[in-house]
């Protein structure tokens, strides 16, 4: 089964897209903030992470930076989904190693999936 990890602090949002990964067939594990955020990403080893910028406690950038600082970490795809438009969002993004940047208002959950579907290999 495929793991996904969403790292969101808006339980609405998370809630909606924990219901469509896993209806898709997704082990889906949440994290509503950086910090728990990192945690979960070292403990379940996600083979892919839902990223939101706007966090509290740490926010998205610095939650990647640690994931990506460690061996555990290096290598899982990550999608930056965030209400920010891609001007607005922080320059580090791009040297931290994304995948692939959504805006939540541009797509429906069912696009957010075929996109990790489709960033997995698995379309």
């Amino acid at each position: 089964m495929t793991k996904i990890a969403i790292l969101e602090d808006d339980p609405v949002i998370s809630q909606m897209y924990r219901m469509k990964f896993e209806s898709d067939g997704f082990d889906v594990r949440l994290a509503d903030n950086g910090n728990r955020g990192v945690a979960l990403v070292e403990d379940f080893q996600p083979d892919i992470i839902l990223l939101d910028l706007q966090m509290p406690e740490m926010d998205g950038p610095e939650a990647l930076a640690k994931i990506r600082k460690e061996s555990w970490g290096r290598d899982i795809p990550v999608i930056v989904l965030t209400n920010l438009g891609k001007e607005e969002s922080p320059k580090e993004l791009e040297k931290l190693g994304i995948e692939s940047y959504i805006v939540k208002a541009d797509l429906t959950p069912r696009q957010v999936v075929a996109r990790v579907k489709e960033t997995l290999g698995l379309e």
